[in-house]
């Protein structure tokens, strides 16, 4: 029986070509745009090279679709998500947690041990957050305010106000985001609604 992750891998060079000739893009184009060599492409494009996350993430970007649609992942019954993590430079690690495009996206973020006078880099973007933290102790600057959030507690906002969250030096810190756009906020049910 085949494997089909050998089947859904072996599909993607002909999409990737489909993609540039359709955007009518040359290959050294494509090359200076991701920063991937024009025989690399060449080859992911033959089907004689398997591509990797690094070069997945800046195809997908280059083209405007997701992973998944990229590498047209089969859809199955199985409830359970493909967790597929992606480690960014600075050693946090963004666990995505939910597939659909648009309305409220789920992701669990791990950060590294920070120190205590990290500066803050405040970034504000249209949208509303809400953050559980699952363990450790996560800061939070929220415009004015400096909040340690630890195990078990939670925060909602605006996304417009200033924000920043990093760990502290007591150690790594892991948190759920939901991050709704313009205003979409998640819906939290207590035990008091009735509706």
């Amino acid at each position: 029986m085949d494997d089909p992750t050998d089947q859904t891998l072996d599909s993607l060079g002909p999409r990737l070509k489909n993609l540039r000739l359709r955007r009518d893009v040359t290959l050294t184009t494509l090359a200076e745009a991701t920063g991937i060599s024009t025989s690399t492409l060449s080859r992911l494009e033959a089907g004689l090279r398997r591509p990797t996350l690094e070069q997945l993430l800046p195809l997908a970007r280059y083209y405007g679709v997701t992973i998944d649609s990229l590498v047209d992942a089969p859809r199955t019954a199985n409830p359970r998500i493909d967790l597929r993590p992606m480690s960014c430079t600075d050693g946090s690690v963004i666990i995505p947690l939910t597939r659909r495009p648009g309305g409220i996206q789920a992701y669990k973020f791990v950060l590294p041990a920070g120190k205590d006078d990290d500066v803050p880099d405040l970034r504000s973007h249209e949208g509303y957050d809400w953050a559980y933290v699952l363990n450790g102790t996560l800061r939070l600057v929220l415009g004015d305010q400096d909040l340690l959030l630890q195990t078990g507690e939670a925060a909602e906002f605006d996304t417009r106000t200033p924000h920043w969250f990093g760990a502290t030096s007591s150690g790594p810190v892991e948190y759920l985001s939901l991050v709704g756009r313009q205003g979409q906020r998640a819906h939290i049910r207590t035990s008091t609604d009735h509706h």
